[in-house]
Parts: structure tokens; sequence; C-alpha cells
């Protein structure tokens, strides 16, 4: 004993002891309670052992610990327990029980050993009820009645309120073990522990479930009496433990509703006493009786008629009423109203249920029509009600009904779209966030009963919120005054009413344009003949004449920032309407540029003001006139400038510069606007010296600012903060690319580039001296890649002459975790330049490949090594595919790189053979198909594919590169290993990824019929299938479906001949 005392000691205050020790007393614990067969005896003495002056012996830490072995030598057993067992562990609790609860002070120094004892003791119950302890609840009923004669004192109540206690934690366990429907979903189904809970069940039903019943309503209305009693005359004495106990045996009572008979709950004296509970004046007895009924009418009833008789007795439709005008508006009856709600929302989905009942009489329908009609009322104002929470508890009935009961739904539509308004008193401005997301998600909830009612009545829904907008809008533009609540949800309604609208996306959704002109336009596609419509000439729609009445009202100015960030939400998320309607633009993007938009005077909302801003202007950029655009860039010049501040740490021992970099800030949403400003810029396309000079006015500032920097001295590696000037300074740089259109590749003949390009040759060179400067510093890698990744998509071939010295620097600098950016960000040059980078990937691929070559040799140790080598694997796959697809494949068959052929041919054929992997190893077989293609070719086969391209105008390759050999490689190699990887372990075809593999395998077997012709038909003909034991007429098959389908349809026709072949081989 001294010994588990020890371990619990030590478990119990872990910083008195060593990790070793701490470690070591757990241990030994898990060891006592995984016998408590054999610790059982030894666990009750810890738990009942009392001093002569009644206390118990040992500290509550060790008594919880003693009752844990009890439940687990009691919990989920089917057997009974030995009768030498059963006889000490009862005779101890009854003795414990009368101690603690009648003589003693019920646990009152750790009130938590009383609900852990009542879990124990229903464990007991479960055990050894009926057969071992068939009058287990006559034994608790004689312990409810105070004991007189050791007393002369007159009790208060006639019931002891420490047993009762006992008595209502108990039923509560007992409920959830055998009938709680989640806590028994929630636990692993063992068959005879759920054979044990239903003769549990139904002996209780049978034995006891009357005396249970009576006992618990007993206690309620004894308490009840004298809690009134004490009330009437106003004795405070023991006012709260009553109130206590009666919402307790009300839980209990609610509890054992859903599985004992219901004549035993629902009585002429039960509901009385109820009802009475459910306006008593203590706020828990009240949340638990509307509980209780909520249980009884949720009731299941094997006859509909018999549910519909319990809904008219209880009458709650008239009793909710009554509560719900009683209770509105009392602040502290909010936790009562949301009970009240869900009792009125399942009194709905309870009495709907019965009149879709098929089986339910006509005359017994109508009866039940009646009941739900007047419950409708009093649903939606509970709906309606000003706190969230209990306005949701109604949701589930609504979603129900509303395809039902038509008339209801103006009634309806009206409650839901006033309910979407934000409460007066709330400050949306100083608001908690997760106060903001928990109305957003309301809101989201209740646009549900929009799209429902839309379903069925969509000009009840038009005209419903097209009126209450336009009604708002008016009034304010009229001057009258409008609250700012009502101004926000007619802005938001705008905003929602596109969202809810089954009209395709762009102009047609704001002007009404002829079905001739719809229909030209729709079958001219993407042609140059795409007739040009004049939409300012069409009708608006209704939703463009919310638009129009958005911009024209100028809601925009409301002296509110909660309407006026709904405003800017609204008019970035329909810029298609400024294309119908052009002279208003101009009033939006002058409210943008000033202080309501991106120079709001709130930093906390400029972030989003600046992406909605870029998203305004790049969806109107052709509406824009020219020569707006200096006036704009002036008037945005401020916010351009980067104020880098390092944020505080959230712990010490965090890298400060990846810290500044990873949390979000302003600087993340600055991006935006240094992306617009390339945007207005390339409006200017038919002026480009003009273009070239603002672009320079822009970027000399920041370009100033980076040289500056990079001359200031760091004093310790603390002193980050000039390393995070520079990457920002770079990527801010590098995102003013990003606005300009993607240069043409490959360029055209005769193609001038724009002046710009010279602007832009400064940032690359700048750029490139940060990055030498700074190369030690990941994050202006990182940055780097990043500025690089737009310019070259903006300039194109003019950035070429900068890639060797870009790609010798990275990869000097690159560390390990970083070779997947690099290879992606070589991916992404390889894509954009092809062909004007062949120098630099010559010299390139030979280091890369070897470095690739040698890590899949290396083991792997650890998960998080497993997913950098997948991920990397996939990364170099990719890049190998990209160049392989287009005409810089030659780069493998130079002179200082052929000899890599056969190492690429290998690391291919790896990959491909690797079936842990299958992301990687699907673009494996890409790859070796792309090698066959091109380096496998016959010279007839060269030709025919020549012809082929130059028929269909598309470049035709100088020379066939094929590489003597290779063939061997295809008939060795890759189709022995086509056909045997599906029956190789870990190949698992229900795998979607694997599925796509073996498609892959399809398309490898395609490529080689292109690339050798007849020859490989004939050595699948003559000599490799018939090998495997094909039979002929498969084999013809095969070879015709391999010579006659395309590509994409061979990859169909060899998935579906392995799955089905593997299917085959498994059922025989």
């Amino acid at each position: 004993m001294d010994q588990l005392l020890s371990a619990i000691s030590v478990v119990s205050d872990p910083s008195q002891y060593t990790r070793d020790i701490h470690v070591q007393a757990i241990e030994y614990l898990n060891s006592v309670r995984s016998s408590p067969s054999q610790s059982w005896q030894l666990a009750l003495n810890l738990f009942v052992d009392a001093k002569s002056d009644g206390t118990r012996t040992h500290v509550a830490q060790i008594r919880v610990f003693a009752l844990q072995i009890l439940d687990d030598l009691l919990n989920n057993r089917v057997a009974q327990l030995e009768p030498d067992v059963f006889e000490i562990i009862k005779t101890s609790f009854l003795a414990y029980i009368r101690q603690e609860f009648i003589y003693g002070s019920a646990e009152a120094t750790a009130p938590y050993i009383r609900n852990k004892f009542s879990h124990t003791l229903a464990l007991l119950f479960l055990c050894v009820y009926p057969h071992q302890w068939p009058n287990f609840f006559p034994t608790i009923y004689q312990l409810l009645h105070h004991d007189t004669t050791t007393s002369s004192a007159t009790p208060s109540t006639a019931f002891n309120l420490h047993v009762s206690s006992l008595f209502f934690h108990v039923l509560i366990e007992i409920s959830g073990e055998v009938a709680d429907t989640i806590l028994k979903g929630a636990r692993e189904f063992a068959e005879g522990r759920h054979r044990r809970d239903g003769i549990v069940r139904d002996q209780i039903r049978e034995r006891d479930s009357k005396g249970i019943s009576e006992a618990v309503l007993a206690i309620i209305s004894d308490s009840e009496m004298h809690l009134v009693s004490r009330r009437e005359k106003k004795e405070l004495g023991d006012q709260q433990s009553l109130e206590d106990i009666i919402g307790l045996a009300i839980k209990a009572f609610a509890c054992l509703i859903p599985w004992i008979n219901v004549n035993f709950t629902v009585t002429p004296d039960t509901l009385p006493l109820l009802f009475r509970l459910l306006s008593d004046p203590a706020l828990p007895i009240r949340i638990e009786t509307a509980n209780a009924f909520l249980r009884m009418i949720q009731k299941g009833l094997k006859e509909p008629g018999d549910k519909l008789q319990l809904i008219r007795v209880l009458s709650l439709a008239e009793v909710l009423t009554r509560l719900e005008e009683k209770t509105r508006g009392n602040d502290e009856d909010v936790p009562f109203r949301e009970g009240l709600g869900k009792l009125a929302n399942g009194l709905g989905l309870e009495t709907s249920k019965l009149v879709d009942e098929a089986t339910l009489p006509s005359d017994l329908r109508s009866a039940a029509q009646e009941e739900l009609a007047k419950s409708l009322p009093v649903i939606l104002r509970f709906l309606g009600d000003e706190w969230d929470d209990t306005s949701v508890t109604v949701h589930p009935f609504l979603s129900t009904i509303l395809g039902t009961k038509k008339e209801f739904l103006s009634t309806l539509l009206e409650v839901v779209l006033l309910k979407m308004k934000w409460d007066k008193d709330a400050d949306p401005e100083n608001m908690d966030e997760d106060e903001k997301l928990a109305f957003e998600s309301m809101r989201k909830d209740l646009r549900a009963f929009v799209d429902s009612i839309i379903t069925i009545d969509e000009g009840l829904c038009d005209l419903s919120i097209h009126t209450l907008v336009m009604n708002t809008l008016r009034t304010y533009q009229s001057g009258a005054t409008v609250s700012w609540e009502n101004a926000e949800l007619a802005v938001y309604l705008v905003y929602l009413y596109g969202e809810i609208q089954k009209i395709p996306r762009g102009p047609q959704q704001f002007v009404q344009i002829p079905s001739e002109m719809r229909m030209e336009t729709k079958n001219a596609g993407a042609s140059s003949r795409k007739p040009r419509l004049n939409y300012a000439g069409y009708p608006l729609t209704a939703q463009g004449e919310l638009m129009m009445a958005l911009v024209q009202s100028d809601i925009c100015s409301y002296p509110h920032s909660s309407v006026v960030m709904q405003f800017f939400e609204t008019v970035g998320r329909y810029g298609d309407f400024f294309r119908t309607r052009k002279e208003c633009a101009s009033p939006v993007l002058s409210a943008f540029i000033d202080v309501r938009g991106i120079h709001h005077p709130r930093t906390d909302l400029r972030g989003r003001l600046f992406y909605l801003f870029h998203r305004f202007i790049k969806d109107i950029r052709s509406e824009i006139p020219h020569e707006l655009v200096p006036t704009i860039l002036n008037s945005i010049g401020d916010l351009m400038v980067l104020n880098v501040e390092l944020p505080e740490p959230d712990s010490p021992g965090i890298d400060p510069l990846e810290n500044a970099v990873n949390t979000p800030s302003l600087f993340d949403s600055q991006l935006y606007l240094f992306e617009t400003v390339g945007t207005l810029l390339s409006l200017l396309s038919g002026a480009q010296v003009e273009q070239a000079v603002l672009l320079q006015t822009i970027t000399n500032p920041l370009l100033t600012a980076l040289s500056e920097t990079l001359q200031i001295q760091m004093i310790g590696p603390q002193d980050v903060l000039p390393v995070l000037k520079v990457h920002h300074l770079i990527r801010a740089l590098g995102n003013i690319s990003k606005g300009f259109p993607d240069a043409p590749v490959p360029t055209p003949q005769n193609y001038t580039p724009p002046v710009w390009i010279s602007v832009f040759d400064q940032v690359a060179e700048a750029v490139l001296v940060s990055l030498a400067t700074m190369s030690g510093w990941k994050v202006v890698r990182e940055a780097t890649r990043f500025a690089f990744t737009r310019i070259i998509a903006a300039a194109g071939p003019a950035t070429t002459k900068y890639i060797p010295t870009l790609m010798g620097r990275m990869l000097a600098s690159c560390q390990p975790d970083e070779l997947v950016e690099f290879i992606q960000f070589l991916g992404l040059v390889v894509h954009r330049l092809q062909l004007e980078v062949f120098d630099v990937l010559n010299e390139l691929v030979g280091p890369l490949h070897n470095h690739m070559a040698s890590l899949v040799s290396q083991p792997i140790d650890g998960t998080d090594a497993r997913l950098e080598h997948v991920q990397t694997m996939k990364a170099y796959l990719d890049l190998l595919v990209n160049i392989m697809t287009g005409r810089l494949y030659v780069v493998f068959v130079s002179p200082r790189n052929k000899s890599l052929v056969e190492s690429l041919c290998q690391f291919g054929l790896t990959v491909a053979g690797d079936s842990s992997d299958p992301s990687s190893q699907r673009v494996a077989w890409t790859l070796l198909a792309r090698l066959t293609t091109h380096f496998g070719r016959t010279e007839t086969q060269a030709d025919l594919a020549a012809k082929d391209r130059a028929g269909s105008g598309k470049p035709v390759d100088d020379a066939n590169h094929s590489i003597p050999g290779y063939e061997m490689f295809v008939y060795d190699r890759l189709i022995p290993l086509v056909f045997e990887l599906p029956n190789r372990p870990g190949f698992n075809l229900k795998d979607a990824q694997t599925l796509q593999v073996l498609g892959e395998c399809g398309t490898l077997l395609a490529a080689t019929r292109k690339a050798r012709g007849q020859e490989v038909v004939d050595f699948f003909t003559n000599v490799f299938l018939p090998s495997q034991n094909w039979p002929p007429e498969t084999i013809s098959n095969f070879v015709v479906q391999l010579t006659e389908q395309d590509t994409k349809g061979f990859k169909k026709y060899w998935t579906d001949f392995v799955r089905s072949s593997l299917s085959a081989s498994q059922s025989r």
C-alpha cells in the first residue's frame, strides 16, 4: 500500500520530483489499474477508510484513484460479480452512504468525489441488476427519508437532500450508460455490453420505472412546497439547496423520459407540477423544466395518434406564447429563452412529422396541421430574437418546414431579413473578433433560409429585398436619418441579392440583354467576330437597379465604418456593373482613394480596403480613362511607403525574422497596392514613354531605400530589421511587375519590347545586388524568387541575361529545405523562357541531376524527412517533365549532358517502380513516356512525327534525337516493369492516385508504339506477350487497341483491362 500511496503522491505533484521518478510512478499506477481483479479490495479500502472522528483517512487524490480502479473492475463487465466480491462492495458502499450522506457532510470538502462515486455506483448497478441486487432501488428509497431516531431536531424536508442528490446523479449516470445514443455511439461497440444494457433497460421498465418516477416526483413536490414556504416567509435558510435539488431532480426526470413508460412521466400529477416549475423564479429550475418538456415532446411513441394526443394535452404552443411575451427583452432570461426556443423547435419538428405521416387518418392530420399553425407565430418570434443564440435554436425546424407552408413564407422572409441586421447597441468597430465571426456565421445560416425561399417563390424574395433596400437608400439620399444598422443591412442585402440570383456572372447580371444578342455573343465564343455590346443602351435588371441606387445614394459617405466597409465589399464584388454604367465608376473610385477607402484613418481596416481596391481596379481597368491614371497614382503614392517593424514574438527563442515574415501584417495587403500600380500603368501602353517615366517615379524611391538599407551595418545577430526591410522592398518591387500583362512566349517575329522593360532591368539588377549582399539570409532568397517569378512573367526573354547570375547565386546559398522551392522556381523559368534559357539549363541540369540521383539512394529517417523527400522528388520530376514537354529537351543530348540520359532513365525507372509514393510514381511514368518519345524513335517514326507536326502548323524539330541503344532499355526494362507493377505489393488499385499511375503506364505503352512503330508491335505479338502466357485472342485484342487507339483511348483500355484482370484473378 505504501508504494501505491507514494506513486499517487508523485503523480499528483510532479514538480517536486525528477522526470524519471514521475515516469516510474505513472508506469506503476498503470500496472495497478491494468489488474483490477487483484487490486479492487485495496482500492475499496482506500476509498471508504475513515478515522475515529468520521473524516476520511486518505486525501482526495488517493480516493479518486481508488474509484478509478473500481471503475476498471466494473466497466463493460458482462459476467456477474463473484458473490463474495459483490457482498463486500455492496456492504461497504451502503455503509459509506450512511456515514457520509446521512450522518456526514456528503464530501463537502471534495464535492467532485460525490459525482465520481455516483458514476461508480451506477457501474456497480449495471453489473448486478436485476439478478444479484434486484432491490437496488427500494434500498435507495429507504435511505432517502430522514432517520429521526438519531436526532430530536425536526428535518426541514421529508427527504434527505444529500441522499436525494446522490440518487439523482445515479439515475443520470444509468440513463447515460444504457439509453444515451450519443454516449453509446462514442464508445466502441461490444455485443455483450449491448445485450446487457438492453436487459437492464427492459427490467427497469418492467420492475422499477413506476417506483423511480414516483420517488423523483415526490422529492420535487416536497422540495417545491418547502421552497415556496421559505420564499413566502422570506427565509433565506436553505433556499439555494432546495433550488439545486429541484433542478437536479428535473434533470434526472428528463433523462428518464425517453426510455421509460410514458404513463409514469406524463400524468395528471406530473404536468401541473412541471408547468408551475416552468414559471419558477429560479432560472436553473426553469431551464431544466423546459428541457424536460422537450424530452416529452420528442418521446418516441408507436402510434402517431398517441403523439398527437400528447401534443394536444401539453398545449405547449399557448404556454410558449405566454412565456415568450413574459421574458422578451429581459437580459436575465436569455438562457431560459434559449431553452424555450429549443422547446419550440422540438414542438415544430415533431408536429411537422405528424403532418407528413402517411398512415395518419385525414381528421388527425387536420388536427396536426392546426397544432402546427398554432406554433408557427411563436417560433417566428424566437427566430427574430435580438440574441443570436436564441434565434438559431429554431433554425432546424424552419429548414424542415420551408417547402410545405408557402403561406408562411412572407412572414418568415420578413423576420429573416430583419434578423440579418446588427443589433442597434452593437459596436462592430470595437467588437471581439469571435463575436464578429459569430454574427457572420448567423448571417450565413439565415442566408440558407433565403436560398430556400427563393427556390419556392423567387418573386416574393426579389420583391422583399428590392423594396427594403430601395426604401432605405432613398430615405438616406433624401437627407432623412437612417440608423447605421439599417443602412448596413441595406448595403449587405445588395451584396446578398447578387449572390442568390441564378443569373450567370457578368454584365448580363445588371442589364437586360435581348435574347438574340445573348445568343449571338454565345455563338461567337472568344473569336474576334464577337459583337461589342453597348451595355449602356440596355435597361437595368433588378440587381442593376440596386447597384445604381447604391452608388447614387452616396451611402459610402455614411459616418460608420461598418456601412462603408460593406459598401466597398459590394462594389468590389460586382465590378461588372461598372461596365454597364461607366458613369458610376468615377464616384466609387473617388471614394476608394480618399479617407473613406484606402486612406481610412483606421489602419486595421486598410488592409482589407487595399485588397478591395486592387480587385475593383482589376475589374474596371478597361473603363478607366487613361488620362486619369497619373492622378490615381499620385493619390496613392503616400501609401507605398514601407513602415517596417519587427513584431514581438509570442514566446522567447523564436527567430525574430522568421516570426516577422510569417506574422500577418499590413505589408501583406500593401502588396496588392503595388500590383495595382502595375495594373494602372499597363493601361498606358499607347504612351510608352510616359508609362516608363511614371513607372520610374514609382520604383526610384524603393530602389533608393533598397540601396541605403544594404549599406546599413548590422550589430549582432538580433539586428535583423535591415534584412526584413530588404525582404519587403524586393517583394514590393516584384509585385509591381505582376500588374503588367505577361510577355509573349515564344517571342513573335519583329517584336519590339516595351520601353518600360528598361525600368525592370534596373529592378532586376538591384535585386541581384541585394541577393549577393545578403545571400546568407533565407528570407532574402525567398523574396528574390518571389520578385523574379513576377519580373520574368512580365519582361519575358529580356530577363534572360540575368538568369545565369541569379541561378548561380541562388544555388550556391540554397539550403536543403529550400531545394523544392528552387526546383519549382527553375521550372517556372523553363516554362516562361523556353529555349531562351538553354545555355543556363545546359550548365545547371548536370549538377542538379547528380544531386537528385544521390538523394534517391539515401536512407530516409523519420516522418518529416519522408515528407521532405517526397516533395523534393515530386518537384524535380515535374521539372524534368516540363523540360521534356517543350523544345528544351535537347539539353539532354547536348555534348555536355548526353552522358546523363542513362542515369536519367535509371532515376525515372527507380521512382516508377516505387508504389509507396504514387504521386511521384505517376510523374515518373509520364517522364519515361516523354523520354521514349524523344530519344527512342526510329528514323521512320521520326519522319512520320515531323509530317504530322508540319500538317498541324506546329514547329518541326530539326533532327531526330534518337539515342542508340535506347530501344533495349524499352524492351528489357520499361515494358516488363509495366506488366509487373500491378502485381507488386503496395500497388493498390482502390487508391485514386495509384489508378492514375496505371493510366500513365498506358501512356508509356502508347509512346513505345509511336516511337518504334511496327517493331514494338512485333515484339509484343511474337516475343513478350507469349512469354507472359497470354492467350492468342488476348494478344490480338491488345495489339489492335495499341495500334488503332489514340493515347487517351489506349489509357482507358489499359486501365480497364488491368482492373478486370486483377479482379478475375482474385476471385479465382
